[in-house]
């Protein structure tokens, strides 16, 4: 059985002072969940204060972003050994605001996982389609092309230990959410769609998190969908008691 995972984007918000005290209540409220992954991807200046409140709790942490190089002059940039070393575990990649505001492309996106891979970090790698193009009937369209640039020359083995987000951008921070039924298509897709390029160990393996307006009160319908396995969480990670709910309702897929 797959392990769920939920992961918070906390995005570009939380002082490190704030990221520090959000933690703290997080840790708090999660202390004796078990059976799921819990991920906090916090502001890149945030990331060692965070990674000391963690250290030796049930959560990992994340990154929000990487560049593909190790080093050089790259101005702005944080690489995969600079994130490794500040305790990361994950990294979230091509996330579809780094697509519409800084230029992501599936090239982009992918050299990005190699760079993770190299480091010895685990991709969260976010694919999704816009509302233009899922009201034009495109969502699989753009999936498969967003799944399948993004993990262009990877072996198998290397694909089966990544995570692959769906995030339909017309739910990011909108209110609106897939229906369940929604969220399973596509899911599905996608889980076929790595049958297809690799195999079914793959297939059954890749942990796929939805995410898009993710709260308490929907991850339990969400999560008990056969192929959701976790969600990537945007605002509802902001406050410690909204995604400690969506971690303890993640626990339905473990218990049944």
């Amino acid at each position: 059985m797959r392990t769920p995972i939920i992961a918070g984007n906390w995005k570009l918000n939380k002082t490190p002072h704030e990221a520090i005290e959000l933690v703290t209540e997080l840790k708090r409220e999660v202390s004796d969940v078990e059976g799921v992954d819990i991920v906090v991807c916090p502001v890149a200046v945030a990331l060692t204060d965070v990674n000391d409140v963690v250290r030796d709790s049930n959560i990992e942490l994340g990154a929000q972003n990487l560049f593909w190089e190790d080093a050089g002059a790259f101005t702005g940039e944080m690489s995969g050994p600079i994130i490794k070393a500040a305790g990361c575990k994950y990294v979230i990649i091509g996330h579809s605001e780094r697509r519409q505001y800084f230029g992501e492309t599936n090239e982009t996106v992918n050299k990005r996982i190699r760079a993770a891979l190299n480091s010895g970090l685990i991709p969260i790698v976010c694919v999704g389609e816009s509302l233009e193009e899922r009201e034009g009937d495109q969502t699989f369209d753009v999936v498969r092309d967003h799944v399948t640039g993004a993990l262009s020359g990877f072996t198998a083995d290397e694909v089966a230990a990544m995570v692959i987000a769906y995030e339909p951008v017309w739910a990011i921070g909108t209110g609106k959410t897939a229906t369940p039924d929604q969220a399973q298509e596509v899911h599905q897709y996608i889980r076929g769609l790595l049958k297809e390029l690799y195999n079914e160990e793959v297939s059954g393996a890749v942990r796929l998190q939805y995410g898009g307006s993710v709260k308490p009160d929907n991850i339990e319908e969400l999560i008990a969908q056969p192929d959701i396995d976790g969600a990537l969480v945007g605002g509802a990670s902001l406050k410690s008691d909204s995604f400690a709910g969506i971690v303890k309702g993640a626990i339905s897929k473990v218990t049944g």
